[in-house]
């Protein structure tokens, strides 16, 4: 802390990280934060209701005649969506080894078969950007990589090497693969540190020249027209023998530095941290305010889950009871689907053993795949769950004859608690436009993951949306209409306050949304059991009508007990 006890300097967060050699690292920080200062000030809010972010990777949507990146910005503004929409989140979209993208052979360039850094701009002219800081590895095909392996300074203390003698089985493990991997290099052979393959090679940041380099790459970002930065894989950041190398406090204080150093060149950019691990673990990212700006809500997939899985909403609820509010100038990062599979360590903790073995089976049951994790006693757990979120709230499981109008309605249920909740909400291209498991991608690949990960020809997309009857687009013309309403209510504000409503039913959900400024209030009334009657006014007070915002008819909804389908949700305007 400085003399007069206020927020930590530069040097402070340097000193935490470093020791004595933070004096001779500060003065290259600073001028690199001058290198980059943005002239440009602005006063606005950091966030608003009109925020719903997209979540897709740059080559996710093909056409003959355009790059991928240009064809989406076209997908976009032909179909309205760029006024629904207010921030596009582009998966990593540099030239990568494996890992759909995630195994980064160069931050600084954009792969050729998504388009170029042009296409990128011109994307940031109809939306607002996200982009992936994929931070804690890179790729073996790397030139940092292949400079270590040729000795070469200073990438000769870029990565982590271990004897694989020392006991390393306190180490937290998200994949069940070995932490060590043997490469041969000019000094002889090496083991080093490989947290999530052997192709991503985790990057040493007690080395200040890698957390410089990155700092500098976390710039251009914001420079390239980065709102938002996702810092991949955060939690696993900083290395130390016979610790379990999981949420350390200098991976907290190298966030904190990150938001320093953004703040003071690019003040409007926002940091996202993506901490895949129980509730509380996840929420830490916010430090004191100080640390990120937002955090996943990443319990909040599996709760939905678990609520339709056994027709109840009792642990979703308690969840809620006990969620804090985020600290001034920070707010939650809500979504149920991403390009990853649903995590499932965020329930540990929240819900039975028995709840947790149910909502595995009801995946599996519906074509799911598992991934596992190895657990320091050396056996393995489930991970996540590999499956659309589409599929995953199906009525009925793989191979039954299916239920489109339930099916659709359940899944827009999901998606309308989602959005109804205090943060910014983020949505899956694949869940916007109702897409199913991809079997064929998981067969030609061999990854489970692909399950979620189809790419569209433009033609093709547009063919999977064009029958209206269809589940695609019975889900694609709901959410449409969920966005509408959604971004057009001060009440779905990232900061307006939530308040718990006691339905008299562990099957239903009820919650209200005030605006900041008192001047609206919107109920939200999910059934996650079987078709009831709900009297309202017995928990719903001081209105003198509650008009529904989900429906063709904005007629209030007369006194007395309402019929609530099962596997529903209904927003109503307190009026």
């Amino acid at each position: 802390m400085d003399s007069q006890g206020s927020q930590p300097t530069l040097l402070d967060r340097l000193r935490v990280l470093y020791g004595d050699r933070a004096a001779e690292i500060e003065p290259r920080l600073v001028a690199l934060i001058d290198e980059y200062r943005s002239s440009e000030q602005s006063n606005s809010e950091p966030w608003s209701e009109r925020d719903v972010v997209l979540i897709t990777y740059a080559d996710l949507l093909r056409s003959a005649d355009a790059t991928p990146l240009s064809t989406l910005r076209e997908w976009l503004t032909d179909s309205g969506l760029d006024r629904l929409l207010s921030v596009v989140h582009l998966l990593p979209f540099c030239p990568y080894s494996s890992d759909d993208g995630f195994s980064v052979i160069d931050y600084l360039e954009v792969d050729p078969r998504a388009g170029t850094w042009d296409d990128i701009a011109e994307l940031g002219k109809v939306v607002d950007l996200m982009f992936d800081l994929v931070l804690n590895h890179i790729s073996q095909h790397s030139e940092w990589f292949q400079k270590y392996l040729a000795g070469e300074e200073p990438y000769d203390r870029f990565f982590v090497e271990v004897d694989p003698s020392l006991d390393l089985s306190q180490v937290v493990r998200p994949r069940s693969l070995p932490l060590l991997t043997e490469f041969q290099t000019s000094r002889g052979p090496r083991w080093v540190w490989t947290t999530f393959s052997d192709d991503q090679i985790d990057l040493n940041y007690a080395e200040p020249e890698v957390l410089l380099r990155m700092l500098r790459i976390l710039l251009e970002y914001a420079k390239r027209g980065a709102r938002i930065v996702r810092l991949d894989a955060i939690a696993f950041l900083w290395k130390v023998i016979g610790a379990n190398c999981l949420h350390l406090p200098e991976t907290h204080e190298a966030v904190k530095l990150m938001r320093d150093v953004t703040t003071a060149a690019f003040p409007e950019m926002l940091v996202l941290t993506e901490t895949n691990v129980p509730h509380k673990e996840n929420v830490s990212y916010f430090g004191d305010g100080d640390e990120a700006h937002m955090v996943y809500q990443f319990s909040l997939p599996p709760l939905l889950l678990d609520a339709l899985v056994n027709g109840d909403a009792v642990y979703l609820r308690r969840w809620l009871e006990t969620l804090d509010p985020p600290p001034a100038g920070c707010t939650f990062f809500n979504f149920t689907a991403s390009h990853d599979g649903v995590g499932v360590r965020p329930l540990e903790g929240l819900v039975p053993d028995e709840r947790f073995d149910s909502v595995v089976e009801a995946v599996r049951a519906r074509g799911g795949l598992i991934n596992t994790r190895r657990r320091p006693d050396g056996t393995d757990s489930p991970y996540e769950l590999n499956i659309t979120y589409v599929d995953a709230t199906s009525p009925t499981e793989r191979g039954e004859s299916p239920n489109v109008e339930l099916h659709a309605q359940r899944f827009l249920a999901t998606q309308a608690v989602m959005l109804a909740l205090p943060g910014m909400p983020a949505v899956y291209f694949h869940s916007l436009v109702g897409s199913q498991n991809d079997y064929a991608g998981v067969e030609a690949s061999g990854i489970n993951r692909r399950i979620n990960r189809h790419k569209y020809e433009l033609g093709e997309l547009q063919a999977h949306l064009s029958d209206a009857d269809s589940l695609a687009a019975r889900i694609h013309a709901g959410y449409r209409q969920l966005l509408s309403v959604r971004t057009n209510h001060p009440a779905f504000h990232p900061d307006a306050p939530l308040r718990l409503l006691d339905a008299g039913s562990d099957a239903v959900l009820a919650f209200e949304r005030v605006s900041i400024d008192g001047g609206e209030r919107v109920i939200v009334v999910a059934n996650f059991g079987e078709a009831l009657e709900l009297d309202l006014s017995s928990f719903v007070t001081d209105y003198d009508s509650l008009r529904p915002l989900l429906s063709d008819t904005d007629i209030p909804i007369p006194a007395g007990p309402v019929a609530l389908p099962g596997g529903s949700c209904t927003w109503l305007l307190a009026e």
